[in-house]
């Protein structure tokens, strides 16, 4: 017995072989090469963006909030836009393009210099950005059999982390000089990183795009011409039956969407809730919310592709995004007991609680991902992804509100609250996954 197990473990392939094989995939390649390098971009940007409009431009914290609630509130209509888009279009020409533009936007926020001109260069810049990021959603959709996309977007998110980290630090460099010439030039960096990292996606092929819609033959009539009534009853039936698949029309996939949008609200928590709480209700230094934060950057990276394996089966994401709810609500709980505590204890109490924070947000990405992707109509593959990411936009530009109005003004109680919003999402996203698990049957049968 021990024989044969050590001569499976010889046989299994390590990380590095694994990894190989996993490029192998041109279009992952493809999408992995445009990811690396255009993260990079948006981590220096993500860094210094608000330093920059409140300490270079010289915005009030009131009008720099709005300039990004303003940017999130264009991503959304984007992300919606986007996907309607690839079923139409192009999805790695749309990629390309949008994905382009929204990085030469980015380089021009260097020039920025009132309220007026970054708002205006916000919107743009996350109009373009969410468009892009859509496609590239219809994009995994297409190119990838169904037990390889939430593998693929498990690998791509782990490249953005790892370049995202890196873009941070490569911001410290505008950080610590601190004058506007080194946040310029940063800024102008990141945008020409984003645009070149647009690039590889030429490289991908034709296979990505949405199949062309069937086009309607002429029917012929006994005499030998066309058949104008019958014809134009053929179109009717395309159209109707295109619109039937909107998923517009599809109530458990909206509820899907609702409900990821809400247990998305986790990451307001830990970019919004998590630092006022430790500097406002804690004896915690601030310094441990970056320590918060590279604790979770490194837990994604090493976790979220093997936590990823197995969830293309609905039955599989539903249980992944259950156990994700009670660590959320765990985690919940955990930070509220940080208050009041000694500085050390705090700071442990604190980092317990990010652990189950990181492992819920690695195994509910993965269930939603899986869900997203196996309950969505592949002819409308585009418009579904659209739809769910538009979702996740709504949850974004709403956390701060929720967040606030829960953790961050009740205190314990408000952080209860937040625990059941969490659990009760991810009770419902099971829920769902359940009855699509046990119909599935049945509809393969018909």
């Amino acid at each position: 017995m021990k024989s044969a197990a050590s001569s499976s473990a010889r046989q299994r392939p390590g990380l590095r072989a694994r990894l190989a094989a996993s490029m192998s995939d041109p279009v992952l390649r493809a999408l992995v090469t445009s990811t690396a390098v255009s993260r990079i971009g948006r981590g220096v940007f993500l860094t210094v963006t608000v330093l920059f409009f409140t300490q270079i431009i010289g915005l009030s914290p009131a009008q720099a909030a709005l300039v990004l609630a303003v940017s999130s509130g264009f991503g959304v209509v984007a992300s919606l836009l986007g996907g309607w888009l690839a079923d139409r279009w192009s999805a790695r020409r749309l990629s390309f393009v949008f994905e382009a533009l929204g990085g030469l936007l980015l380089a021009a926020y260097a020039f920025a210099g009132d309220f007026v001109s970054a708002l205006v260069l916000a919107s743009l810049s996350g109009f373009f950005d969410s468009i892009a990021h859509s496609s590239r959603s219809a994009i995994i959709a297409r190119g990838f059999a169904a037990d390889r996309r939430v593998h693929a977007r498990a690998v791509l998110r782990t490249i953005t982390n790892v370049s995202i980290a890196i873009g941070g630090a490569v911001a410290a460099i505008a950080l610590a000089l601190g004058t506007a010439e080194a946040y310029r030039t940063v800024i102008v960096a990141a945008g020409v990183l984003c645009t070149i990292g647009s690039f590889p996606l030429l490289r991908l092929t034709a296979a990505v795009d949405a199949p062309p819609r069937p086009v309607v033959a002429p029917v012929l009539t006994a005499t030998g011409s066309i058949d104008a009534d019958a014809v134009a009853a053929a179109v009717a039936t395309e159209k109707r039956d295109w619109r039937r698949r909107s998923p517009w029309r599809d109530p458990r996939y909206l509820v899907l969407t609702v409900l990821s949008a809400v247990f998305g609200m986790q990451f307001g928590v830990a970019e919004l809730g998590v630092p006022l709480w430790i500097t406002e209700q804690t004896e915690a230094p601030a310094v441990i919310v970056s320590v918060l934060l590279i604790t979770n950057t490194t837990l994604v990276v090493l976790f979220q592709v093997r936590a990823s394996r197995g969830t293309h089966d609905v039955r599989t994401a539903g249980r992944v995004t259950m156990i994700a709810g009670w660590l959320m609500a765990a985690a919940c709980i955990v930070y509220a007991l940080a208050a009041g505590l000694p500085a050390w204890v705090a700071i442990v109490v604190l980092i317990i609680a990010m652990i189950a924070h990181t492992f819920a947000e690695i195994l509910s990405q993965a269930g939603a991902w899986g869900l997203s992707f196996e309950l969505a109509d592949p002819v409308r593959a585009g418009a579904y992804q659209g739809v769910f990411g538009m979702g996740f936009s709504l949850g974004a530009l709403f956390s701060p509100i929720v967040v606030n109005a829960t953790a961050i003004t009740f205190g314990f109680a408000g952080w209860g609250m937040l625990a059941l919003i969490f659990l009760a999402a991810a009770f419902g996203i099971w829920l769902i996954a359940r009855r699509a698990a046990a119909s599935a049957p049945v509809a393969e049968a018909v």
